[in-house]
Formats: structure tokens, C-alpha cells, sequence
């Protein structure tokens, strides 16, 4: 659909189960930068999220207003509120759109329960499958089906993963691929001495990692690469897996790995800007993209990754944007860190092509221009004149 040059305000109510300040992931950086590239498009944005600990009122931040409810429990990385419904349904009367950012199943749940105020347009981003849990996702599919079939659209963040996950087959008729895309103007630039700081601390061919500790960051097998390669590694944030990781590491006197915790955007951009690379080891299709992967991009840096079936190697071109490895492989893993700490010519090369391909493909502003487009077709489609 083309947008109208003049569309009405169109407000989004972004629901997912957590948010900044309280978490730094990929998904909040997702939702944040959609949030921002879509106001340009008249486009209003909440977020509702779960919170161990909820401010009383709304926090206003830059992208939106944030509406946080007390999460009470957490299985399998859902969180769940008891006191979630009252909160939810003053915002979701308050939106014209619902967007979701799935999987969390408590989500379904409030969509669901909630009929009276959630039979509006209604968007899933689908950032990955459910992988892990496989006894629990026995017995969350019949609701995980109900609510897929409510949804009017489900929104895959590459070809790749539309192509590939199984579930989104299925649903083949109400998916379509907007990828991610990002604003640099949304990124501090980086602070030259902080750049200079990094390089004299760790070289000038360091590897960096960003993102959070989980399960299928494969963080691990970057470890295991780390015997077997001079360069410092950097290694960036925390998580559920950050305990095991540092023990690991002290365990096995890896003197070139360090952690150095979470990060601001200004440390993140100049890490990016001193690092020769950015590794990014994820080895199950439950990272579905990788938003460090297109900082890395949006930096001009040659990137690692493994080819796993998802939206990692659509951002990583193997052989153009930087190298692709098999998933779980520490050999490979360490060859091609030493591949690109050998050859900062052929890093220079895989950086420009990074960059090229950032702009041709994930600028912010495409983004932004393909989910108004989309809300906007959805409401009118559900407007009474349609």
C-alpha cells in the first residue's frame, strides 16, 4: 500500500515482556527504533512491558511512553502479572494498533482474555521461534494457535527466517518481511579518545560482542575459539549465562577474553569504531537477526557469525560483509577471528561492503516507512468506510 501524504495519527501500542531501563536486548532495541522511525509517519507509540520493579507512572522516555506493571513470576523467560489486566486494557483501548513482539506467551493471553479491547488491528513482530523449551511448548501451542490466527499481520525481520521457520510457513498468507532497520543519528558518534583508549588497552585487531548472555548466544564456543587465537576479545553486557561464562573463563586462564559489562551507547559506538571485527557466535535459530550484527554493519565492521537458517546471515553476507561459520564450531570460529585479525585490508573490505549493505537495506528510516505503511493499511482496512 502506498501511504497517503497526510495520514491521520495513528497510535501503536508496542507490547512486549520487558523493556529499558530495565533490560538491554535486541528486542528493546527493536521496538525502540521502530518507535522512532515511525513518529516521522505520524505514527504515536506506547510500550507496555513487565517489570520486577514498576514505576508508578509512565516513563517518558525519547522513542515513547513506557507503562510498566509488576512481573510476579518468570517460567521459561516469560514473565507473568497479576496485575497486568487493568493496565493493559486502559492502553489497549487507548491504541489503534496492537503490535506484539512474540513469543511471550503471557501476551497471548492478554490478547485473548481481552476481546472487548483488542478486536483492532493487530501486528506481531516474530522475533524468533520457541527452540528451547520444548515440553512447555507442547502445551502452549493450542493458545499459541488461537492467537496467531487472531493477528492480522505477522511481520518477519528477514527472507531468511520467513523462509525457514517452520511455524511461519503456516502462516504464509498473513506474513510479510520488513527488516529491521536502524537510525545512526539515534547512536552518539564515537568519542576519539574513548576509540584511542580501547585500541591501546586491547589493539588494534580486537574482537567485540555485544548483546545479552543467553542460552543460544553461543558464547561458549567464542570461548572455546579463544585457545586458540592471540586476539583480546571483548565481550560485552550480561545474563542469565554470565556466572558460568566468567568461571569458564578463570578456569581456563583465558588472559585474552574480557568481560566488560554493560555498556552505554557512547562506550558501544567506540568499542565498534576501535574493534577489528564484530563475532557474533549465536548458534541456534532463536536469534532470528542480530541488532549488534547491523550496529556492527552501520559501522563499517566486517562481522562473524554463524549461518543457522535466519536473519544473521542476511545481515552478514558470507564472503562479502564478512564470514560465516558452521554454528557450534570453535575451530571455525577461531579461524576466522584470526583471518581477520591476519588481514586488516580484507577487514576494511568486508566493512565498506557492511556498509553499503546497511544502507541499501536497514536504514531506520525504510523501517519506519514500512510499518506506518502497514498500520495504516490495517486501520483503514478495519475502518468502517473500507
Amino acid at each position: 500500500m502506498i501511504m497517503s501524504q497526510h495520514p491521520d495519527k495513528i497510535k501503536v501500542l508496542h507490547i512486549y515482556r520487558t523493556y529499558f531501563p530495565d533490560t538491554q536486548g535486541g528486542g528493546e532495541e527493536v521496538i525502540r527504533q521502530v518507535c522512532l522511525n515511525t513518529r516521522v509517519f505520524n505514527v504515536e507509540s506506547r510500550v507496555f512491558s513487565l517489570s520486577p520493579d514498576p514505576a508508578a507512572l509512565p516513563l517518558r522516555r525519547e522513542e515513547a511512553e513506557v507503562f510498566q506493571v509488576k512481573r510476579h513470576l518468570e517460567v521459561a523467560s516469560c514473565g507473568i502479572s497479576f496485575s497486568a489486566l487493568t493496565t493493559f486494557r486502559e492502553q489497549a483501548a487507548w491504541a489503534d494498533v496492537l503490535h506484539y513482539h512474540f513469543p511471550w506467551p503471557f501476551g497471548d493471553v492478554l490478547h485473548l482474555s481481552q476481546a472487548r479491547v483488542t478486536d483492532k488491528p493487530t501486528v506481531i513482530s516474530y522475533h524468533s521461534d520457541v527452540v528451547r523449551q520444548k515440553t512447555l511448548y507442547f502445551f502452549y501451542k493450542p493458545l499459541m494457535r488461537r492467537f496467531l490466527k487472531r493477528v492480522d499481520r505477522i511481520v518477519a525481520t528477514s527472507p531468511n527466517y520467513a523462509a525457514n521457520s517452520t511455524l511461519l510457513q503456516e502462516y504464509r498468507d498473513k506474513v510479510c518481511v520488513i527488516p529491521i532497520g536502524l537510525n545512526q543519528g539515534n547512536y552518539p558518534p564515537p568519542a576519539q579518545e574513548l576509540v584511542a583508549s580501547y585500541r591501546q588497552r586491547y589493539g588494534d585487531d580486537f574482537m567485540f560482542f555485544v548483546g545479552v548472555f543467553r542460552y543460544y548466544k553461543g558464547l561458549q564456543f567464542l570461548l572455546q575459539a579463544a585457545t586458540s587465537t592471540r586476539a583480546n576479545i571483548v565481550i560485552a553486557g550480561a545474563g542469565p549465562e554470565e556466572q558460568a561464562l566468567k568461571a569458564w573463563a578463570r578456569d581456563k586462564k583465558l588472559h585474552n577474553v574480557h568481560f566488560v559489562g554493560r555498556v552505554s551507547d557512547s562506550e558501544k559506538t567506540a568499542f565498534l569504531a576501535a574493534c577489528r571485527a564484530m563475532v557474533f557466535p549465536s548458534h541456534l535459530p532463536s536469534e532470528s537477526f542480530g541488532i549488534s550484527l547491523l550496529e556492527a554493519a552501520m559501522m563499517a565492521k566486517p562481522m562473524i557469525s554463524c549461518e543457522i537458517g535466519t536473519g544473521t546471515t542476511y545481515v552478514n553476507s558470507h564472503g562479502h560483509t564478512g564470514l560465516a561459520v558452521a554454528p557450534a564450531n570453535a575451530d571455525e570460529l577461531a579461524g576466522a577471528m584470526n583471518t581477520l585479525a591476519a588481514d586488516e585490508a580484507l577487514a576494511k573490505q568486508f566493512g565498506d561492503n557492511a556498509r553499503q549493505r546497511y544502507e541499501q537495506l536497514f536504514t531506520g528510516e525504510a523501517m519506519g516507512r514500512q510499518y506506518a505503511s502497514l498500520y495504516q493499511s490495517l486501520v483503514y482496512l478495519k475502518s468502517p468506510r473500507a
